[in-house]
């Protein structure tokens, strides 16, 4: 299934029919093998990206989503100029990424959750005053834009203790911050919460929209947190396998395709998973609480129905949730 929609002409990102492949040695079993390959070296093909299209807005914030091995981290590296294509086309703010240009790579900023760009035994203000160096930041702008940081971030008791030192939290924001201080106008986000807590998490996410709104940013934001993509993106792009299989609002996604709604229930007394059946799809249950989804358009005559079965203390009903409706029609893995 192939589901695409149509852009208006203000594109800053455009990607017609690209595919990156990579060769990769292979090697048997065994010693004798292993000296043989040594001499005689047998290579696979791997289709990281094999043939993808989509062109994004300015100021949009798109979450490009799909399993492991997907194609999403390649992806983001041709766009920022990382790797480039073996066919196709890029187009990135007029730019083609893969001839690194300084005008091009003073407008984006690549940001990756497992990857570091601060010096491990130096305050962040020396990668600070760096970056500012490299992307020839005015010393006015500079500051201005490190104290508006600082300050949503909440990091200013930290700049001048050691990286090594810092937790994961505190380093990913000041990852954030030597990344943001020229400005950029396209931010790739490569898993920015990895590893956070939950409510370092939520202030990122919330960092993240107040900067789209203020500079008028696009996000393009991998991620496997759907809390990520439900609180930052409004728009969703899947891949599987290096191909793109959804393109659309994350609203049209849940409206057209989650045909369910939950049932969460309390009880006041135990119940039988077996006096449950006839509602719907039991998804969760434990005898005191329950889950069972049930058909969209049915779902205030099966709560009515509950209601009337049995003694409960509470009924919720909610939406499907996103990352299900992703493993169930798109990739597969339910």
């Amino acid at each position: 299934m192939r589901v695409t929609i149509t852009h208006m002409a203000d594109e800053v990102i455009k990607v017609k029919n690209v595919k990156k492949y990579f060769s990769v040695a292979q090697k048997g079993e065994g010693f004798g093998a292993s000296l043989i390959s040594l001499v005689y070296k047998k290579y696979k093909e791997v289709k990281a990206v094999d043939d993808i299209s989509f062109e994004i807005k300015s100021g949009e914030m798109v979450a490009f989503l799909g399993p492991n091995g997907a194609g999403k981290t390649t992806t983001l590296k041709m766009l920022s100029g990382i790797l480039y294509p073996s066919e196709g086309t890029v187009s990135v703010l007029g730019y083609t990424p893969q001839n690194r240009q300084p005008e091009f790579q003073k407008q984006i900023a690549l940001v990756m959750g497992q990857k570091n760009q601060l010096w491990w035994d130096l305050p962040p203000t020396d990668t600070f005053l760096l970056n500012k160096d490299i992307y020839s930041i005015p010393t006015s702008q500079y500051k201005s834009t490190l104290e508006e940081l600082v300050d949503l971030l909440e990091v200013e008791n930290i700049l001048t203790t050691p990286v090594r030192k810092l937790s994961l939290g505190q380093r990913m924001k000041c990852e954030l911050i030597a990344s943001l201080l020229h400005l950029p106008k396209i931010l790739f986000l490569d898993e920015p919460t990895i590893g956070l807590d939950l409510v370092i998490q939520k202030k990122m996410r919330s960092f993240l929209k107040k900067y789209n709104k203020k500079n008028d940013a696009t996000i393009i934001l991998t991620s496997h947190y759907m809390d990520d993509v439900k609180e930052v993106c409004d728009r969703v792009i899947l891949i599987d396998h290096g191909h793109k299989i959804y393109d659309d609002q994350i609203d049209k996604l849940i409206t057209e395709y989650a045909n369910e709604k939950y049932l969460k229930i309390e009880f006041a007394n135990e119940v039988s998973k077996e006096n449950l059946k006839g509602i719907g799809s039991i998804i969760e249950f434990d005898g005191l609480q329950a889950t069972v989804a049930v058909p969209r358009k049915d779902h205030a005559k099966k709560a009515a129905e509950l209601l009337a079965k049995f003694e409960i203390d509470n009924i919720d009903i909610a939406e499907v949730e996103l990352e299900d409706i992703i493993l169930k029609y798109f990739t597969h893995q339910t």
